[in-house]
């Protein structure tokens, strides 16, 4: 073999050697990331009753001059439980925002670094903290049978407001896959799954 093949079959070797040691975490990694894969391909299936509510409502009120008083609570509720149950599966893909001028100049190591850092410092609490509060406040809903204002047609609170601390769990499950991550790439400089820049 030449010398010049040398390198990359050497950093090759060094992947290899470092995953031999790790394979719990890198079977709780993929685990983790299949799960919630999965969680966000159910969630993305709550967009077709979004359409057919926003659609219904368009036709009932101006083909027939009969306005629903279900679609706008209905479709902001649909909306939001998108957008929140969302989050993990976007958290995974690196969808979420950072100040990539700064970030993408910086080693592999040097990122798995900043990266745990935040995550076990301001991730983790914050998060928790938002999952005992919204998790509260969603089983006080409960208890009281609240009921929305917005509209007459008045419907309980409670599945849209634990949606909240629902999200919140999904995420702290991914935030689990994402520092296992980030300290394997911060000991390695070994990326255990590449994020592709995503626009949004």
């Amino acid at each position: 073999m030449g010398g010049g093949f040398a390198p990359p079959f050497f950093f090759l070797n060094e992947a290899a050697r470092v995953q031999q040691n790790l394979p719990a975490q890198i079977r709780l990694v993929r685990g983790i990331d299949k799960f919630t894969d999965t969680t966000g391909t159910w969630v993305a299936w709550l967009n077709l009753p979004l359409v057919y509510v926003v659609c219904h409502e368009a036709f009932a009120r101006y083909l027939f001059d009969a306005p629903t008083e279900w679609s706008f609570e209905l479709t902001y509720m649909l909306y939001g439980t998108i957008f929140m149950l969302g989050s993990a599966y976007a958290l995974h893909k690196g969808a979420h925002i950072r100040t990539d001028f700064f970030f993408e100049k910086w080693s592999i190591r040097t990122k798995g670094m900043i990266d745990s850092v935040a995550y076990i410092v301001f991730f983790f609490p914050s998060i928790f903290i938002f999952l005992i509060v919204t998790g509260a406040e969603g089983l006080y809903a409960y208890r009281i049978g609240e009921l929305s204002e917005q509209t007459p047609w008045r419907p309980v609170l409670w599945p849209f407001k634990m949606v909240i601390p629902l999200t919140c769990l999904l995420l702290l499950v991914q935030g689990v896959s994402e520092t296992i991550k980030s300290v394997y790439a911060a000991r390695t400089g070994i990326e255990l799954e590449h994020k592709e820049k995503v626009e949004v």
